[in-house]
């Protein structure tokens, strides 16, 4: 079967962009400038936060001719709607992007990795404030909290309604969010997600809905903590991640590099290793499969994860469910037991697109299949 890689939904691959290195034209270059304008003041004892905005609903409003939500905001426009942010740290502000979140890709999110990891090199910079589009912020949030490593706090937030409605929620999150960068109890928590008052974990937090303000949920294990009239309260800790790292990355990131051919595959009643077959014929590098239950697929499935596995593809099994973990518990054919045997790794409790997330990491990472193992199946 000819297969063309623009039929496996979840490629990534653009024609934008040089192998991880995101182009960047000269509007683009223009809206990146960094602005030293500091809006918070430097009086001692004062967080200075960053904030990194690349774009999502909070940064849209209504078009006047089609009544639809189009991109229209920068950081400083955003930051005029929102009074109050100076007094709770100074602030100074990078405009990335203006990406929807679906136009969103992982030579994006490596691109915004390195200009945060920039950010938090500097020993002046206490937090990082990102803003960004909330179809795909559970995804870049993930994927900064396996490359990065900084005890400063990362926090990711977005909106869930334009500027053009009453009910943006945009002004509270960005404040609540700053909140949490600036709380000396947010360090060494990893990744942060700052959305309706929650405080989520990377690692836990999914989108559950399609537009209601409470989308962003830790549906397991809830969230590590609230902002409450303005106080940062956590409740409970993560578990952090390994402490694994390419000695020759940069500061503050673990790989120097990222391999983005990675595609996600849902098992499904009756299928087969079709869409497999399509990915590795296209060039992907790994496959993520969404398996049934405890980690299981049917068996004319099975048969095409171990056609990847015999040209040494990394393969990764997790669960289509919506929360517990994969196990090799059932030796049936298409069972987690002959998976294992057959060489797929195992994601723990990562949904499917966190462990694709990871998966491009790992292989950025190294190309030895033991290596992408251990980081896939470290627990976290």
């Amino acid at each position: 079967m000819r297969c063309r890689r623009s039929q496996i939904a979840t490629s990534t691959r653009s024609t934008i962009f040089r192998r991880r290195r995101i182009r960047i034209s000269s509007g683009d270059r223009a809206r990146s400038r960094l602005r030293a304008q500091n809006y918070g003041g430097s009086a001692p004892g004062r967080a200075m936060i960053g904030i990194l905005f690349t774009g999502g609903t909070i940064a849209m409003r209504r078009d006047a001719r089609t009544h639809s939500a189009v991109p229209a905001l920068g950081g400083n426009d955003i930051l005029a709607l929102v009074p109050g942010l100076e007094a709770i740290a100074a602030i100074e502000v990078e405009d990335v992007a203006r990406l929807p979140g679906p136009h969103v890709t992982p030579d994006h999110m490596w691109h915004l990795a390195e200009r945060t990891a920039a950010w938090l090199r500097r020993p002046d910079v206490d937090g990082l404030v990102i803003t960004h589009g909330t179809d795909t912020l559970e995804e870049t949030a993930y994927f900064l909290d396996v490359a990065l490593m900084s005890p400063k706090p990362v926090v990711l937030v977005g909106a869930m309604r334009t500027v053009s409605e009453p009910s943006w929620d945009g002004p509270l999150n960005l404040l609540n969010a700053v909140r949490v960068a600036a709380a000396p109890d947010s360090r060494d928590r990893g990744v942060l997600v700052a959305m309706n008052e929650q405080i989520l974990a990377a690692g836990e937090v999914e989108k559950v809905h399609t537009e209601a303000a409470s989308s962003f949920q830790a549906r397991e294990f809830g969230p590590l903590g609230v902002v409450d009239a303005g106080d940062v309260l956590y409740t409970r800790t993560s578990p952090h991640l390994a402490s694994w790292r390419d000695p020759q990355a940069s500061p503050s990131l673990r790989v120097r590099g990222i391999e983005p051919r990675v595609d996600l595959i849902k098992a499904v009643a009756g299928s087969d290793g079709r869409f497999i077959d399509c990915s590795r014929a296209s060039g992907s590098r790994g496959l993520v499969i969404e398996a049934m239950g405890r980690g299981n697929v049917p068996p004319a499935l099975q048969a095409g994860i171990g056609r990847a596995i015999a040209e040494d593809l990394a393969v990764v099994i997790t669960s289509r469910c919506g929360a517990g973990s994969v196990r090799d518990r059932y030796g049936y054919e298409g069972g987690g037991y002959e998976l294992r045997e057959m060489g797929a790794m195992f994601a723990g409790r990562l949904p499917g697109l966190k462990a694709r997330m990871k998966l491009i990491i790992a292989l950025g990472y190294s190309s030895t299949l033991s290596d992408i193992r251990r980081i896939v199946e470290t627990s976290e």
